[in-house]
């Protein structure tokens, strides 16, 4: 509505001028030049209106009434009204920008007209002063127009002020403002909660009181003060900090200036409790770098501290170690007493270690019952940095061979240590862990409950191992096995079959044996694929020799893992070779280990019921050597027992041996199966076996194991009446 008003006044304004001028030009040049200078005016205040400057053409336009007036003054309005009229346009700019512009337009504009008529007489005399009395009338409106809207800016200020009141109360953060000259002009409950300031404090202190007030309940209010004075020596500054309070709580702070048009007009507080997010972060650090179970550190923060410790040892050649332990049979403890006797003991060994060691050292868990202990600033004489990790290791040893109470059970138990020293960085957070590792399991292997240290030698034959591992997955792939066959005989020497040997060509290493590379193979898997190889070559072998009657009448033995029999498809991996290769079952002996009859005994018994089923023959090999029950063994559908080298070997000579290869020969016989030695080198061991019921046999004594072309060659010979040795 104030906008259309402005907009049509200005318009007739412009028509009465454009109307005026020629009225005017040849009596009065100042007026002239006041009326062109208003046009030129209001053209520019048009264009600063199009291009967005509305505030700017009013003011532009206003500066040119109050340079036109001064003119008409000088060109004949009295000084008295040119006075009135200067004061009215400074009260109208102190009101509102747009009426000094629209009082000064409508004054200088029934100035005009005044001037025209009395220039031109068209109006009488007594006439005359109705012009500029309408132009201090149309004045006067455009003021009140202005100071009507005043009612709703007070109410707009006060609701400004309210939602800036409710912001700073609704605020989580305890807020205070104070003026430059120390008064605290306002504050939100949450800050008077914090201090516990009640709100008639403010009557009677200012800022000084109330900043002493906070600082005596800080832990360190000098630090406090220190800041404050730097503030007040830099007003423009701003400070962000914590503060510890003598209640425990973590307060965080900020102050800031506050800025009224470019000056600084005070300084705003804002304190916030975070203790909570401290115990929170503490929380978050404990799950992160310590073991939930023992609040031990963990991997993660072992790695750091080790990092750092050698980082130290670089600088002050100071020798470090770390000792890992692994406690002995734990496995065993939580598969009879449960999980949480488990957790009871790892506890309670995590209390010992700790107590063991100095505060600066570090006891870490890595996971299940593996721990480390890592010592720093031992001495910079490796000797003597072994000696006293020596001590240290056997006050571990000591203390974990105490016996534990578990609840309600009582527990003795004991640990392997391996330990590494160290001395600067050397060797990385990894290769110091693989380093212990070993070495805790060379004391395993001396027999527990005792410490070892890295040996060099020892990670050549780890270097070694895993290079042969490498090797041997390259040969799974790539074939380089090949099949031996080993004579088994009865009486005299006559053929009966052969055991089927495997064996590795390996490129570089020439022939391994199968004492190096079986037992990876079983620790890697690789005995799986490898086994099966084994089992359909030698099935295949089997087929061609049914075709010819000078070894149809061979059988084969083929050594199977306990990897291979514990297979879900175990039954339908041999049923298939046989299909594939049309291998005759019968001539087929599959030999176990007796450590197949340690665990899953009743799978093992219905995956050979199965194969017995379709004619596959089974022998037990190195019975004697293992723990197998005797009530499993007369389940077994067996056809065989082997007598193990190892009882053959000293069977002249050692009572025991012979007492065993006895009772193997009597117990085969009253399962009502057939038995063979292996290992037999001399005729004598022949002689004496025979002597105990056995017949049947294996060794050197016969032969060697044989690649296929020999074997097949000596098998031409005996058909041929030659008997070879």
């Amino acid at each position: 509505m104030l906008d259309r008003f402005y907009g049509i006044f200005f318009f007739v304004g412009v028509v009465l001028l454009v109307v005026g001028v020629p009225l005017v030009f040849h009596r009065k040049v100042a007026a002239a030049i006041a009326v062109s200078t208003l046009i030129v005016a209001v053209l520019l205040a048009w264009r600063m209106n199009s291009r967005g400057q509305p505030e700017k053409s009013i003011l532009f336009f206003a500066a040119v009434m109050w340079l036109i007036m001064v003119a008409l003054m000088f060109g004949g309005m009295p000084p008295t009204t040119a006075g009135a009229v200067v004061m009215a346009m400074i009260l109208a700019i102190v009101v509102h920008v747009r009426a000094a512009a629209i009082f000064g337009g409508a004054f200088m504009l029934a100035w005009l007209l005044h001037f025209t008529l009395q220039s031109t007489q068209l109006l009488p005399a007594p006439y005359l002063p109705v012009a500029p009395m309408t132009g201090w009338f149309v004045g006067a409106v455009a003021i009140g127009l202005v100071l009507v809207p005043i009612p709703e800016l007070v109410r707009g200020l006060r609701k400004a002020t309210s939602l800036q009141r409710a912001v700073i109360e609704a605020a989580s953060d305890g807020i205070v403002a104070i003026g430059l000259k120390g008064e605290v002009e306002t504050c939100n409950q949450c800050f008077m909660d914090l201090w516990d300031i009640q709100p008639q404090y403010f009557d009677a202190h200012g800022c000084d009181d109330l900043l002493a007030l906070i600082a005596q309940q800080l832990v360190e209010p000098a630090l406090f003060q220190e800041q404050v004075k730097a503030l007040h020596a830099a007003p423009e500054a701003s400070c962000f900090d914590t503060l510890r309070c003598k209640d425990g709580r973590l307060l965080e702070f900020n102050s800031k200036p506050q800025f009224v048009d470019g000056m600084i007009a005070g300084r705003v507080w804002s304190f916030r409790d975070i203790s909570a997010r401290e115990s929170t972060d503490a929380e978050i650090h404990r799950l992160v770098f310590h073991d939930p179970l023992t609040l031990l550190p963990n991997r993660r923060l072992l790695a750091d501290r080790l990092h750092q410790v050698r980082s130290a040892g670089a600088r002050t050649q100071q020798y470090g170690a770390l000792l890992l332990i692994d406690l002995d049979n734990f496995k065993t403890l939580n598969d009879t007493l449960g999980h949480d006797t488990g957790d009871l003991l790892l506890q309670q060994v995590a209390q010992r270690l700790t107590d063991c060691v100095r505060a600066e050292d570090t006891v870490a868990r890595l996971g299940g019952d593996e721990f480390v202990v890592m010592l720093d600033g031992l001495s910079a004489l490796p000797e003597e940095a072994a000696t006293q990790v020596e001590t240290v290791g056997e006050k571990i040893l000591t203390a974990l061979n105490q016996p534990y109470t578990l609840s309600t059970h009582r527990f003795s138990g004991t640990p392997s240590i391996g330990v590494t020293l160290f001395c600067g960085n050397h060797a990385s957070n990894d290769e110091l862990l693989k380093q212990a590792d070993l070495a805790m399991y060379q004391s395993k292997t001396a027999g527990r409950n005792t410490l070892r240290f890295f040996d060099p030698e020892m990670q050549a034959v780890v270097a070694d191992r895993a290079l042969l591992e490498a090797d041997l997955r390259q040969a799974v792939q790539h074939s380089q096995f090949a099949l031996y066959f080993q004579p088994q005989v009865v009486g005299s020497g006559r053929l009966t079959g052969a055991e089927a040997l495997v064996r590795w060509r390996h490129p570089q290493r020439g022939l391994v044996s199968p004492a190096e590379f079986i037992p990876l193979a079983e620790e890697t898997g690789l005995i799986l694929p490898l086994g099966l190889w084994v089992l359909e070559t030698a099935c295949g072998q089997l087929a061609q020799w049914s075709a010819h009657p000078d070894t149809e009448h061979l059988s084969m033995a083929v050594n199977v893992s306990a990897k291979q029999l514990h297979q879900l498809d175990f039954v339908d991996q041999v049923l298939a070779v046989l299909k594939k290769t049309g291998a005759n079952p019968k001539r087929l002996k599959l030999e176990l280990t007796e450590s197949l009859l340690v665990s899953n005994v009743e799978s093992t018994i219905a995956k050979m019921t199965a194969l017995k089923a379709h004619g596959v023959g089974f022998s037990l090999d190195d019975f004697g050597t293992g723990y197998s029950s005797l009530s499993y063994l007369k389940r077994l559908p067996l056809d065989q027992m082997k007598i193990d080298q190892s009882f053959v070997r000293d069977i002249l000579g050692d009572p025991n041996d012979a007492a065993i290869a006895k009772m193997v020969v009597v117990l085969a016989q009253s399962l009502g199966l057939a038995v063979i030695a292996e290992g037999v080198e001399i005729e004598a061991q022949r002689d004496f076996l025979a002597r105990l019921g056995c017949h049947a046999y294996q060794g050197y004594l016969f032969s060697r194991p044989l690649p296929l072309e020999e074997f097949e060659a000596r098998i031409r010979r005996d058909a041929a009446g030659v008997v070879s040795a």
